[in-house]
């Protein structure tokens, strides 16, 4: 076993409040594409931009639609993996607070996590674009689009030009300060706000652990970083 995981194993035991970040890394795991990778194929000549977005639902809505039904669709064709499984007997160990995560498949809550601040929202429901009131994905997947209201039913994700959950992120700030070691998986880090809650914690005085496949645009601010290999792999040699 490699010093960096035997320091990682000594934090974990340590840390009185531990709370992970996770990006796409640990979903591709289970087989699943990232979003961009997902259009190497029927989207190769799309833009995700316009598919993914408002415009896309007042302007393009059965692009909008079969994308979607698309992603959903390879959401349950796969399911968590042991590094999900991980984090859950983490959680019922009380070694993990909760988990902030950039994924809107759910696998975390399928695995039996039960914190979790979806900051890109979920593709496990589905909601009234007027009126807000909530359904199950199948409702979405079965083509049952209009609410009694009159409003559009569409999938529970943040779309381009929209604003980011505020329940989400008041809890992910709130996870953040309290941090002690603050573990990313398998994200880049590129983009706000991850790599804003990244810097919180740091500033808070939390001990911060990126474990990603490549390398990241934060790890000035690390104290441990571990690349080339699988997220599933270290955590099984953190248990």
């Amino acid at each position: 076993m490699g010093n960096e995981i035997l320091t990682l194993k000594k934090w974990l035991e340590e840390s009185k409040y531990t709370v992970v970040f996770t990006g796409a890394g640990i979903s591709t795991e289970s087989g699943l594409p990232d979003f961009r990778s997902s259009s190497a194929g029927l989207w190769k000549d799309q833009n995700l931009m316009k598919l993914a977005s408002i415009d896309a639902i007042n302007h393009n809505r059965y692009g909008f639609i079969e994308f979607y039904q698309h992603r959903v669709e390879n959401v349950q064709k796969y399911k968590p993996n042991i590094g999900h499984e991980i984090l859950v007997k983490w959680e019922r160990e009380g070694k993990l607070k909760s988990i902030i995560t950039q994924n809107v498949d759910g696998y975390h809550q399928e695995a039996g996590s039960q914190v979790v601040a979806e900051l890109h929202g979920t593709l496990r429901t589905c909601h009234c674009s007027e009126c807000g009131m909530v359904f199950d994905i199948t409702r979405f997947m079965e083509k049952d689009f209009s609410c009694e209201c009159g409003g559009f039913i569409r999938p529970s994700i943040v779309l381009f030009g929209e604003m980011l959950p505020e329940e989400a992120l008041v809890q992910a700030a709130r996870e953040t300060k309290e941090a002690e070691l603050f573990i990313v998986l398998g994200s880049s880090l590129s983009v706000s706000p991850a790599n804003f809650f990244l810097v919180e914690a740091s500033e808070h005085g939390a001990k911060i652990v990126i474990i990603n496949e490549e390398e990241t645009e934060m790890e000035d601010i690390a104290h441990l970083v571990i690349h080339n290999r699988k997220i599933s792999e270290v955590l099984k040699d953190l248990t």
